[in-house]
């Protein structure tokens, strides 16, 4: 009795463990969406199992996020520019063909009403009857005469005439109507034309970031450049960390962003890019990166997405290029490869080593435990115990040396007082 009492309270307690451990999930799990249940921590999830990271930005600047379920779709007509513009190309071909098609055809019908009503048709080959339109004797030539009306071709063989006060109004209309449609669609072509959405396709970034030590710190660095010779005015760099996350009070926040310094305060993220420059993020206290060494790198499930932004020098509109970085393409202990070299005159920038990186003695801690370290020996960051103790048995044998009268002076005398001691 005694025993089956034991085994009962220990599947209890068994089955209030579990429930423990799965009550994160038990209180998210109903409520969230799809993407943030995906997402979920694994110290919160049963399933560890390695799953493919999702981007949150490709490698070629496109964000991989999907709208759905957006019922307002009204929203998108009360700005009707913009959505045409933003429509791939062969919809805004199709759209732009149809409208001065469609306006055509719309007018043409109301040129052949007026005529038909006024019973134009019926005296083409009378020359006593005035028409409201000479040399319009059917639908085509109708339609002909809109064209050239929109347009203004003005052939000369159909003319309206002034025995027609409906079709002088009429032809008003349409010339004001097409001066708007013809500047509304050929403005919505000049701006898709001249969009610097290309302009970003000749800014490249490194296919890897790496960490390495640089001036005795440890740091996070990419490298950019432009294989342009019109270079980016007023360029900036900005990087973001994209991670899930969840609070003290059990809110999970799925793809949470925080700022990654690159320079903000001392201005090393305003770039002067004529050649490939190294980003570099100081990996402090303030370092979404702080407590992250080289074997819990590879665990963590983080993006870094990587933004620069400046004014194209041809055109002066904006640009923006993007690119990521997840945990994969993170490289520890590696630097890049110097891609400038000084010719007979002038700069050169091999691009065939834009992307190379080459291993370095970087240690295995993290910037923390690093400098938990360093604040224990109380020694620069970059220095090392036996570098130190090195440079202690250094500066003994200089004094060594430096002393040599001295040291013999205090043997003589000790030597005098053991022989005065004797005496």
């Amino acid at each position: 009795m005694a025993k089956l009492t034991e085994s009962m309270t220990n599947v209890l307690e068994g089955d209030s463990m579990d429930q423990d451990v799965e009550s994160p999930v038990a209180i998210h799990q109903p409520k969230l969406p799809k993407q943030a249940r995906d997402d979920l921590p694994r110290h919160i999830s049963r399933d560890r199992t390695k799953r493919k990271i999702q981007r949150y930005v490709r490698k070629d600047g496109k964000c991989n996020v999907h709208h759905g379920n957006v019922r307002e779709t009204y929203r998108y007509l009360t700005d009707i520019f913009t959505t045409l513009v933003d429509l791939k190309w062969r919809f805004n071909l199709l759209i732009f063909v149809m409208v001065y098609t469609v306006t055509w055809l719309f007018f043409g019908m109301i040129w052949w009403l007026i005529a038909y009503i006024r019973g134009d048709m019926d005296h083409i080959e009378d020359p006593s009857w005035t028409p409201c339109v000479t040399n319009l004797n059917g639908f085509v030539s109708a339609f002909l005469f809109s064209i050239e009306t929109e347009t203004t071709i003005g052939y000369g063989y159909r003319v309206i005439t002034d025995k027609c006060p409906e079709g002088i109004i009429l032809l008003l209309i349409q010339s004001v109507l097409g001066s708007i449609v013809n500047a509304f669609m050929v403005g919505c072509m000049f701006v898709k034309i001249s969009q610097p959405k290309k302009r970003a396709e000749t800014l490249v970034f490194s296919t890897h970031a790496v960490i390495s030590m640089r001036d005795g710190k440890l740091c996070l660095m990419f490298r950019v450049g432009d294989l342009r010779n019109s270079h980016i005015v007023e360029a900036s760099i900005r990087a973001k960390l994209i991670k899930s996350k969840q609070t003290s009070e059990g809110e999970f926040i799925p793809l949470n962003q925080t700022d990654i310094n690159v320079g903000y305060y001392t201005g090393d993220d305003r770039l002067f890019l004529v050649s490939p420059l190294i980003i570099s993020h100081e990996i402090n206290q303030q370092s979404p990166f702080w407590e992250i060494s080289k074997a819990q790198l590879p665990k963590e499930e983080l993006e870094i997405v990587v933004i620069l932004e400046g004014m194209v020098e041809a055109t002066g509109m904006t640009c923006q290029a993007r690119s990521s970085y997840i945990t994969s393409e993170i490289l520890w202990g590696y630097r890049f490869t110097p891609v400038l070299t000084l010719e007979d005159g002038f700069y050169e920038v091999d691009y065939n080593s834009f992307h190379e990186t080459y291993e370095t003695s970087t240690p295995a801690l993290s910037a923390k435990e690093l400098a938990e370290l360093a604040s224990r020996a109380e020694l620069p960051l970059s220095w090392s115990v036996s570098s130190k103790l090195n440079q202690h048995a250094e500066l003994e044998t200089e004094e060594e040396e430096k002393n040599p009268e001295e040291q013999t002076e205090r043997n003589g005398d000790v030597a005098n007082l053991e022989n005065e001691s004797k005496v």
